[in-house]
């Protein structure tokens, strides 16, 4: 079977991968270019926990071919954090104890950054209908929404 060449690139670093037709950027991800933070949850786009961003969309990876981010914009949970500093989400998730067994936990993270960049002070109704995607079996939400509420407020010098 023929692969196919792909350009792109990945929370900033220019990236070449070969892949498969069928093969999702979920697979390529975490097969191809070792990068695990991205979770397979349910392989179907309901659970959320492969969301990454696509040219700033956010979106689930099990559902788009590698092919198709051919000479996109790619960011993933490895890109969230500047070195050993930690996105303030990451930070405040960790803090606030809003994670459990971490499978739903960097989907959740990359869409919380997604929603705060496009809207740096959402209500706690904007938050809980942007997250609706990504589910998580373990927490309750309560602290996931806290954490995101308490880091937009941070990042906006409240």
């Amino acid at each position: 079977m023929a692969k196919h060449h792909v350009t792109t690139t990945i929370n900033g670093d220019e990236t070449e991968y070969l892949c498969e037709t069928e093969q999702t950027l979920l697979d390529v991800l975490r097969d191809e270019l070792q990068m695990t933070g991205t979770k397979e949850g349910c392989g179907t786009g309901d659970c959320g926990a492969c969301s990454v961003t696509i040219d700033g969309r956010l979106v689930c990876a099990c559902l788009v071919l590698g092919v198709e981010a051919d000479g996109s914009e790619i960011e993933t949970i490895e890109g969230m954090a500047d070195g050993e500093t930690l996105h303030p989400l990451q930070q405040n998730f960790i803090d606030m104890a809003a994670l459990q067994c971490g499978v739903c936990t960097p989907g959740v993270l990359v869409a919380a950054k997604a929603l705060l960049q496009k809207n740096p002070d959402p209500t706690e109704t904007e938050v809980r209908y942007w997250l609706a995607g990504n589910l998580c079996r373990c927490t309750g939400y309560d602290k996931i929404i806290r954490a995101v509420m308490d880091t937009a407020a941070e990042m906006r010098g409240s």
